[in-house]
């Protein structure tokens, strides 16, 4: 049995939950962007604690945006908002992508996969699909005005003369208007989950419409204005799941500032044939979770990593299904595989920088995990002596406003630098470097601190230097440094292993022993 503290359940980015149970499994998906290997799916026995399942796609459509080539980039779009179901023994994942303008769809008859890709035609904004008892399909989607489109039997696109209407509209929101939707049948009943903005002011919130028939009216309102006693920030948008036993909850997100959007588990009870957020009960303390498989010992969603693993140990997919790296790892975009270089005997993490970058936002094959709520630090070791004049190599915590501390090689010479993208007035300024340390060895370990706490969204670089033993110590190097969740990205901030050249290619990093901390 599991208390109210659990939430917020992971402590990690995954926003836009849409959550199925199967049999006594529950299985979870989120908003992935602009990472690959995308649509991560997680596992859980009991909703509070969820363990990687698989991803759903390696690649998408390999664009060049997708591939960070040139000065493209997908940043803020991507995969968004899918739609995961449980159909006659065939799992779906339906979501739209924003750089493509295509809505895809993925089926298999298991959930580790393989995944069988599709589109469906049209672009359907947070779509939810929906299998009738009479054999009709259905996809619920939109923003301000939401939409029910009767689907082919083969779900590849509208259905000639199907059900085609407008069912709830919002108009004149000057926030954020319906969306997020999250379509089912329950007891014969149509229900829309949806979220939306206070009119006054920015705020989540989550509402429910119901109607006896897809042709009738859908009725029903706000069933969820609450922060859960964090900083103002609403809880909204996700989906809904019953247990084995009859009990009911909701999976939806809250903003917790850089960290990102994180799922909250709320119980939901009915009243009339309606439901009724109990938030109540979630902050009293008697906010409990049977598990389906108590014995069950889940593997973490974020890992130090040594870089080595057996062969035995990359037979087991759901492990190492992050092309060979822990499926705790995501690239920043789709990489390019040329320049990348695993030896998992001997622990090394080596990329070649294959392309000539602006900035570290443009860096092919960077590597990513989520950062954790609400304290989190992370340390890596970096080997940098292969480096061409003008590349840089290091950690960040990856965002639009990103901060990093890097090895790099200016005129033969080698030094570490903290640097990082001030906001000027709102808007993004240039790279700023705030501290530069001459360096007698190109290896150096370095560890970045972050505090989430209400708030705070403050990061901070160490160094340790391999040239004098007797002066190993932890040592600040830079500014603390504010980070800041934006649009721009649309993502929470994230440790990152990145190598990038300004000047010319075939410059190269090696990473040994990452090593992460995460504190409650």
């Amino acid at each position: 049995m599991q208390k109210n503290q659990i939430n917020p359940v992971t402590g990690l980015d995954y926003p836009d939950p849409d959550v199925i149970r199967v049999g006594d499994t529950y299985y979870m998906i989120s908003t992935t962007m602009h990472f690959f290997p995308g649509g991560e799916i997680l596992r859980s026995y009991d909703l509070c604690h969820w363990e990687h399942m698989s991803y759903v796609y390696d690649r998408l459509d390999s664009t060049p945006a997708q591939r960070l080539s040139g000065d493209q980039n997908i940043y803020g779009k991507g995969m968004w908002a899918a739609s995961l179901r449980y159909h006659e023994g065939s799992f779906y994942v339906c979501f739209a992508a924003n750089d493509t303008g295509k809505t895809y769809l993925y089926q298999s008859k298991e959930i580790e996969g393989p995944w069988r890709k599709g589109y469906i035609d049209g672009f359907y904004h947070d779509g939810s699909l929906l299998f009738d008892d009479d054999g009709r399909v259905y996809i619920a989607s939109g923003n301000t005005h939401i939409s029910v489109v009767e689907l082919k039997s083969d779900l590849s696109g509208p259905l000639e003369g199907g059900l085609n209407r407008v069912i709830v509209s919002d108009d004149g929101n000057p926030q954020l208007g319906y969306e997020g939707t999250h379509f089912y049948k329950i007891n014969g009943r149509y229900y829309l989950f949806l979220i939306h903005s206070l009119r006054d002011r920015w705020k989540r919130v989550q509402a429910c419409f119901v109607s006896d028939s897809l042709d009738g009216e859908f009725t029903g309102g706000d069933v969820l204005n609450d922060d859960i006693g964090y900083c103002g920030q609403g809880v909204a948008q996700g989906g809904i799941v019953d247990t084995p036993c009859g009990q009911w909850y909701a999976m939806l997100f809250q903003d917790r500032g850089a960290v990102g959007r994180i799922p909250i588990l709320i119980p939901v009870t009915w009243e009339n044939n309606y439901p009724v957020f109990d938030v109540k009960r979630t902050l009293s303390g008697e906010f409990t979770v049977k598990s389906t498989r108590p014995e069950h010992r889940y593997t973490p969603l974020v890992q130090s990593d040594d870089f080595r693993c057996s062969s035995s140990d990359m037979q087991s997919e759901r492990k190492y299904d992050s092309y060979g790296l822990k499926s705790c790892w995501q690239f920043n975009h789709e990489p390019d595989l040329a320049y990348v270089f695993h030896d998992n005997v001997l622990g090394i993490w080596q990329l070649e920088n294959g392309r000539v970058c602006r900035d570290l936002t443009q860096a092919a094959n960077t590597i990513t995990q989520r950062m954790y709520f609400p304290k989190c630090c992370a340390e890596i070791t970096v080997d940098g002596s292969r480096l061409n004049d003008g590349d840089y190599t290091g950690m960040c915590a990856l965002q639009e406003y990103y901060v990093m501390a890097a090895v790099t090689k200016q005129d033969g010479k080698f030094s570490l630098v903290m640097a990082g993208v001030e906001d000027i007035d709102g808007r993004k300024g240039k790279e700023t470097i705030y501290e530069c340390i001459a360096l007698d060895s190109a290896v150096v370990q370095i560890r970045l601190e972050v505090d989430f706490m209400d708030g705070k969204d403050e990061a901070v670089f160490f160094c340790l230097s391999d040239t004098k033993e007797s002066d190993r110590t932890w040592k600040q190097i830079g500014i603390r440094k504010k980070l800041r969740f934006t649009l721009g990205h649309f993502a929470g901030c994230r440790f990152g292993l990145f190598s990038y050249a300004t000047k010319q290619t075939g410059g190269k990093a090696v990473f040994r022993d990452f090593i992460r901390y995460d504190f409650l």
